[in-house]
């Protein structure tokens, strides 16, 4: 009995309050509240008061809108019936700023280890790219090939433990490759989240490292929104234009357009031009469809493309010349600026369609998706005759995704998320261009399920789990050479997988099932409204890429012989998590620590020298060791004033390969970032930072140097790729303000400058880091406007 009137009561629960203006307190009146999982809002009074009853108790998310001001989207854990001020600046020329007071909005409401990165913070990268943006969440750092092509870290890994989820839309874009940036128009982006925790479970299972979210902004209803974005930069001499611009009805149609074009020449360091460095990027999307308290449905539609220059300095003839390269200390081509992307270079282009049905139903919300992904790579490399217009490297990757998932409310003290998923892909690597592929053509079929759950155990104790099965079967026809088939024994193991023998090759058809199981459990326990501690733990499998099994041959956009191995097998890895944050009148606080156990863990490591027609060229090889990831993250805000606060950051990670007794490579080296900030609403909501950031020296890292001939000095000489640069330090400015253009059009100006100080430095996981220096001083600007 008493069960049943607890479970009444948790159903019985209330949110109300008002909405009001932030600068004389007057009421907003008919300002819009609405809570997104049951489709339920209201419409404020004439005294901008607001009432909604009979709701259960978890996890919402409410979304505050009035006309004139930016819709704001924030979490609302409702434990009892709440009362909220919601003060929103109506006055335009302070658009976005919205201010919550009550003790229902949380920043997080489960066990997850999760970072929120906002719109202001992404407006301030909209000349850069996604992952160098991700750097500003703590805990991640990036992996470069140059400072065009840039991959996420989480927690010292990347690659294919990370899943990327743009717009809905689980990314496809051969993220296997170090050299492979993720595909995404950060301007397209209106909120991002990085989530390490049982909610990744929706999307995948292989999401070891974590989980990146990137939503879209918010389409408010019954009216016409825009905003664009005007960037540039002195280092590169370029810049960016973004617009975009949203109508929706009062009968709830709505429809958004998009488009973005980037373009920036050679860059340089402080001492002297990178030579084939620039960039250009060419992006739009569209997005329509219609929404009711019953469901809705939206159509989406994004194509983006990327071309890039790598460091001319980067691709050499032989082995001798890398030597050479590494000790002279600067590049051997420096060439005067030029706009034009010549050789080596990268042209990628990303179509991304989905189709996304909801219903709400008596028992809960149903999705249904349907999205198409088509990746079309080319890599360019320097080659001479007929052949000097062909890519290296052409490849086509396509992949038809159908998702289901139910989100059950019946019992609002066990909420439940279930799901089904089946994908196919087909990898197309064309034979045209004259070389050896580096990865075949293959056909990828996954077939997944899941389930995950939350349950409220005390009033202050949280805990959700989940568990999600995946069957992966890859199909791929790859010709081998006879002299690498016997090299690496595979007539042993696999013989099955012939086809047929040519003098000089064997044409084989290697197939591969595996079964993936994941699953996670964590505790949420709320010490007092402002601290929580969070536990997570979870058991990860992650089946190889394709690069990891059939990579054979050299790889020109990296410049090195890649070796997989079809004896690599799954990845499995336990994860430990543990997270307390917490806030006081003057500190928050977010302290994380984590821990990683991997059986089998695949590493890509130098091994060696391999002589080819085009001359002596490294050779990285995949293999599979044990290994332990530990680290701690650490953020720290001061409000010392009403003006003044402080933010700080640091992370260390500690890999070891634990069966070779030795550091793993690529870890990110420990780095301290600090920053001061002064800000003043009366003056134009101006907002003054100064960023202090140090990276230290990264003294645990494997010995993979090995001896080399050099024809040109009759010798053999150490090459020297693993010892890690020095430490270095600098110093970024930021600063902004907002104007009144006409109502309701607001213009944000930013100002900036990255490497203050003009530091000569080189970064650990810039893969060419062995060429040139990174990055000089720039001075940037950036326009928005709100409309």
């Amino acid at each position: 009995m008493s069960s049943i009137a607890q479970n009444e009561k948790l159903c019985q629960l209330s949110v109300s309050g008002a909405v009001i203006d932030e600068h004389d307190h007057s009421a907003l009146s008919y300002a819009t509240i609405y809570l997104i999982e049951p489709n339920q809002g209201v419409v404020a009074d004439s005294a901008g008061k607001f009432e909604i009853r009979q709701l259960c108790e978890g996890e919402y998310t409410l979304v505050v809108s009035h006309v004139s001001c930016q819709p704001d989207t924030m979490l609302l854990q409702l434990d009892e019936n709440t009362v909220l001020n919601l003060r929103l600046e109506h006055h335009p020329e302070v658009l976005q700023q919205v201010t919550i007071v009550g003790q229902g909005i949380r920043k997080r409401t489960n066990s997850d280890q999760e970072r929120i990165m906002d719109l202001s913070t992404l407006e301030q990268y909209s000349q850069g790219n996604l992952a160098d943006a991700l750097t500003e969440l703590p805990g991640i750092s990036s992996l470069k090939t140059g400072n065009s092509i840039v991959k996420p870290v989480i927690q010292g890994l990347y690659g294919s433990r990370i899943i990327t989820v743009n717009h809905g839309v689980r990314m496809q874009d051969m993220e296997w490759g170090d050299e492979h940036g993720t595909m995404i128009d950060i301007n397209s982006a209106g909120k991002i989240r990085v989530i390490n925790g049982g909610s990744a479970l929706r999307y995948g299972g292989d999401a070891v490292a974590g989980l990146i979210l990137v939503e879209p902004v918010a389409i408010p209803e019954d009216t016409l929104t825009g905003r664009t974005i005007l960037g540039a930069a002195t280092n590169g001499r370029g810049g960016v234009l973004s617009s975009e611009v949203s109508l929706s009805g009062s009968t709830g149609w709505f429809t958004k357009l998009q488009g973005t074009v980037k373009r920036f020449g050679d860059f340089r360091t402080p001492d002297y031009q990178l030579t084939n460095t620039g960039v250009f990027d060419k992006g739009g999307s569209i997005m329509a469809g219609h929404r009711s308290e019953k469901g809705g449905f939206d159509v989406y539609y994004s194509i983006f493309d990327n071309e890039v220059g790598i460091l001319s300095a980067s691709h050499l003839g032989s082995v001798g010349d890398l030597v050479e390269a590494i000790n002279s200390g600067e590049p051997q081509i420096i060439e005067d600026f030029s706009y034009t992307i010549g050789l080596p270079r990268q042209e990628v282009t990303h179509h991304l369609g989905r189709m996304q049905w909801t219903r709400n139903t008596g028992i809960g919300k149903i999705d249904l998706q349907y999205d198409f992904q088509y990746n079309h790579r080319f890599e360019f490399d320097k080659r001479i005759g007929d052949d000097q217009d062909k890519p290296s490297i052409d490849l086509e990757l396509t992949t038809h995704t159908f998702s289901s998932n139910l989100s059950y409310n019946q019992s609002r003290n066990l909420p439940l998320e279930s799901g089904l998923m089946y994908r196919y892909q087909k990898n197309f690597a064309n034979p045209e261009t004259g070389i050896r592929r580096l990865v075949p053509d293959y056909d990828k079929y996954e077939l997944a399920s899941y389930i995950s759950g939350r349950y409220q155990l005390r009033d202050k104790l949280l805990t959700d789990f989940g568990i999600r099965y995946d069957f992966i079967r890859i199909d791929a026809l790859k010709f081998y050479r006879k002299s690498r088939w016997e090299e690496r024994n595979y007539q042993q193991d696999f013989s099955d997988f012939i086809i047929r023998e040519f003098p000089t090759q064997i044409l084989t058809n290697p197939k591969f099932d595996y079964h993936n199981l994941t699953y996670a459990l964590g505790f949420n326990y709320r010490v007092k409204p402002q601290v929580e501690y969070r536990f997570n733990y979870s058991y990860a499998q992650r089946a190889p890429n394709p690069s990891e099994l059939f990579s054979d041959g050299l790889h020109h956009g990296a410049a090195r012989i890649e070796l997989g191995d079809l004896r690599i097998d799954q990845e499995k890895t336990h994860k430990l998590g543990i997270t307390l944050d917490g806030k006081s009148d003057r500190l928050e606080w977010d302290l994380a620590a984590y821990l990683n156990l991997v059986k089998n863990f695949v590493v890509l490591e130098p091994t060696g020298v391999e002589h080819t027609i085009r001359g002596a060229f490294p050779v990285w090889e995949f293999y599979q060791t044990d290994a332990r990831i530990w680290g701690v993250d650490g953020l720290l805000t001061a409000n010392w004033s009403s003006h003044w606060y402080s933010n700080h950051r640091a992370r260390y990670i500690n890999g070891q390969d634990t069966k070779g007794s030795r550091p793993l490579i690529n870890i990110p080296a420990p780095q301290v970032r600090n920053s001061l900030s002064f800000e003043q609403s009366n003056w134009k909501f101006l907002q003054i930072t100064l960023e202090s950031e140090y990276t230290f020296r990264q003294n645990r890292y494997p010995n993979n140097n090995f001896l080399v001939f050099v024809p040109g000095s009759d010798s053999s000489e150490e090459l020297d790729i693993s010892t890690p640069p020095d430490g270095y330090h600098l110093l970024n400015f930021q600063a902004s303000a907002r104007f009144e253009i006409f109502n309701p059009a607001i213009l944000k100006l930013g100002i900036g400058i990255r490497n203050m100080t003009n530091t000569r430095y080189r970064d650990y996981l810039n893969r060419l880091r062995y060429f040139a220096d990174d990055l000089g001083r720039s001075f940037e600007v950036n326009m928005t406007l709100n409309f």
